[in-house]
C-alpha cells in the first residue's frame, strides 16, 4: 500500500533528535514515487514502511554487531535441527540500556534467526566474523537505486562484498523453512551458484517488521558491466521495458537476449561441462523443494572494449586491498581456464572467461537469483490465468520440474554453448602426414568434424527456435541437449 503523506511527516516512535536530522521542507514532504512498502518523497528521501533509508541502515549495522560479538562468545558446535528455529531479539531504546549504546534512529527491536546456522554457513564460505561485521559495519551502506518489482530495498556493502535485500514475510518464513535441506545441500555441495544466504534479521519499528536477508553479491561494482540480462528461460513479457532500457546500466531480459546475442556465449570445454553439470545439480535442488520463477542474472564485462577506454577511468575505479574470497562464480563450476592466456583466468573477482560469437573476450558474472518463491496455490492460479492469455509453455510462473528443465536447456543450449577446440597448424600437419603413412584416409576425420559441427549447429537453432515459441518436445530436445552438451540426463 502506498505510504501516506501523514505518515512520512510524523514517523511515530521515532526520537525528536532523529526527527531533527530528517530533511524538512513546508509545505511538508510529499510521495513522489512508491512501489509497494518502498517511497521515494520529493526530497528524494528514501522511506521504507515508515521508516527513513538512513535510519533502516543504522539499526541494520546496530543489530549486526551486536549480535555477531554475542555469537563469539558462544562455544562452536555441530548445528542441531532446534538451532534452525532459535531466534534471538534485542531491544534499542534511543537512549542506549546496559546492553546496547544511545542511537538517532528510533527505538526498534532486532530479530536474529537461526544464528548458529547462519555463522556455519558463513564459516562454510571462510567468512570470519571479524570481517563480517567491518564489511557491514564499519562504513555506511550504499543503496542501490533500483528498488525492483517488489519495492525491495537493496544496500551493497561499503567493500562490494555482500547485499543486503528486504523481503516479505512469505519470503523469509520460507527461507527459514528451507534451511534444513539448505544445510544438507552445502554440506554435500559447497560448489552452486544459488545463492548464500549469510544471514536473516528483522527490524521492528514504528510497528511494522522489516525483513531483512544477507547474501553474496554477484556483480562487483568495481567491474564495468556492459551488459546485464535477468533471464529465466520464458519468452512470455520477458522483454526489457523502454523504462528500464533509459537506464544508465538497464537489466535486459530473455527476448532481449535472443534478438542482441542470438548465437549466444561460447566456453571452453571444461567450462561449459562444469557450467552445465552445476546448473543441472542446482535445478534438481530448487525442483526437490517446489520452487520456481527464479532466475540466472548474467553481467558481461567486455574485455577488447574496456581496454580501449581510458586506463585513467579504470584506475579511478580500481579497488584498494579488496578481496573477493566468498565463493566467487569461477570457483562455484569448479572449473579453471584451460587456456592460461584467456581474460580472467585469474580474474580475483570470479569472472568467467567466454567469448562471443565475433570472437570477442568476455569476463562473464553469474549467479542464480529469487529462489524464495515456491509454487504454492497462488502462483497455481497466475499460471492458470496466463495460460488463458498466453501459451501456457513460454510464462514464468510453471511447475518446477517443467520450470526446472527449460531453465537448464535454454542456459546450456541458448545462452552458453561449448567452443570447439582448434588445432595448430603443425598438429594437423603432423596427424595428416601419420594418416598418409598408415594408409588410412586423409579426410575422414575432418567430414567426421564436419559433420558434428553441422550436427550442433542444427540442434543450436532447433532449440532456439522451440525457446521462441515455448513448445516443448521432450524426446527431441534431449536428443538435442545430449547433443550439445554430452552430459545432460
Amino acid at each position: 500500500m502506498a505510504t501516506a503523506p501523514e505518515e512520512l511527516q510524523t514517523l511515530p516512535g521515532t526520537s525528536a533528535e532523529a526527527r531533527k536530522e530528517i530533511p524538512s521542507t513546508s509545505p511538508p514532504p510529499v510521495v513522489k514515487k512508491t512501489i509497494g512498502h518502498h517511497a521515494v518523497g520529493q526530497t528524494g528521501e528514501t522511506v521504507y514502511k515508515k521508516t527513513p533509508s538512513w535510519a533502516v541502515q543504522g539499526s541494520i549495522q546496530l543489530g549486526i554487531t551486536h549480535t555477531v560479538c554475542s555469537l563469539v562468545q558462544k562455544t562452536e558446535r555441530d548445528v542441531l535441527l532446534q538451532d534452525f528455529e532459535e531466534v534471538e531479539s534485542i531491544y534499542f531504546p534511543g537512549e542506549g540500556s546496559s546492553h546496547t549504546p544511545a542511537h538517532h534512529y528510533g527505538d526498534f527491536r532486532f530479530k536474529t534467526y537461526a544464528p548458529l546456522a547462519f555463522r556455519y554457513f558463513r564459516d562454510m564460505f571462510c567468512i570470519q566474523p571479524d570481517d563480517y561485521m567491518c564489511s557491514l559495519c564499519s562504513e555506511d551502506l550504499i543503496e542501490l537505486s533500483n528498488p525492483g518489482a517488489s519495492g525491495s530495498l537493496f544496500y551493497l556493502s561499503n567493500d562490494d562484498q555482500f547485499i543486503i535485500k528486504t523481503v516479505q514475510r512469505k519470503e523469509a518464513e520460507f527461507l527459514q523453512k528451507l534451511l534444513p535441506g539448505y544445510f544438507m545441500n552445502l554440506n554435500q555441495n559447497k560448489r552452486t551458484l544459488l545463492p548464500k544466504f549469510y544471514g536473516l534479521y528483522c527490524i521492528q519499528a514504528n510497528g511494522k517488521n522489516i525483513r531483512l536477508v544477507v547474501m553474496n553479491n554477484l556483480l562487483p561494482s568495481t567491474v564495468q558491466l556492459h551488459l546485464k540480462f535477468d533471464l529465466k528461460g520464458s519468452t512470455y513479457n520477458r522483454r526489457a521495458s523502454s523504462k528500464e532500457r533509459a537506464k544508465t546500466t538497464p537489466t535486459f531480459k530473455d527476448l532481449d537476449f535472443l534478438q542482441d546475442m542470438s548465437d549466444g556465449m561460447l566456453l571452453d570445454a571444461d567450462m561449459y561441462n562444469a557450467f552445465c553439470k552445476t546448473v543441472q545439480r542446482d535445478c534438481l535442488v530448487l525442483q526437490s523443494f517446489k520452487i520456481m520463477d527464479y532466475s540466472l542474472l548474467l553481467g558481461i564485462h567486455e574485455v577488447d572494449r574496456a581496454r580501449e577506454e581510458t586506463e585513467q577511468a579504470a584506475e579511478r575505479r580500481k579497488p584498494h586491498n579488496q578481496k573477493f574470497l566468498y565463493s566467487t562464480p569461477m570457483e562455484a563450476i569448479q572449473a579453471k581456464a584451460r587456456d592460461a592466456g584467456s581474460p580472467g583466468s585469474h580474474d580475483p573477482t570470479g569472472g568467467i572467461p567466454a567469448r562471443n560469437s565475433k570472437g570477442q573476450r568476455l569476463l562473464v558474472y553469474i549467479g542464480i537469483i529469487d529462489i524464495l518463491q515456491s509454487y504454492r496455490f497462488m502462483k497455481m492460479l497466475e499460471h492458470t490465468w496466463k495460460s488463458l492469455v498466453q501459451d501456457a509453455d513460454t510464462v514464468s510462473v510453471h511447475r518446477p520440474d517443467f520450470y526446472a528443465d527449460r531453465f537448464q536447456r535454454f542456459m546450456c543450449n541458448t545462452v552458453f554453448k561449448k567452443a570447439q577446440l582448434k588445432t595448430s597448424p603443425s598438429k594437423r600437419r603432423h596427424s595428416s602426414l601419420k594418416k598418409s603413412e598408415s594408409g588410412a584416409p586423409e579426410q575422414s576425420g575432418n567430414q567426421n568434424q564436419n559433420q558434428n559441427s553441422e550436427t550442433v549447429a542444427n540442434a543450436d537453432k532447433s532449440s532456439e527456435g522451440k525457446e521462441e515459441s515455448g513448445q516443448d518436445n521432450g524426446a527431441q530436445e534431449k536428443t538435442k541437449s545430449e547433443v550439445v552438451n554430452g552430459n545432460t540426463g
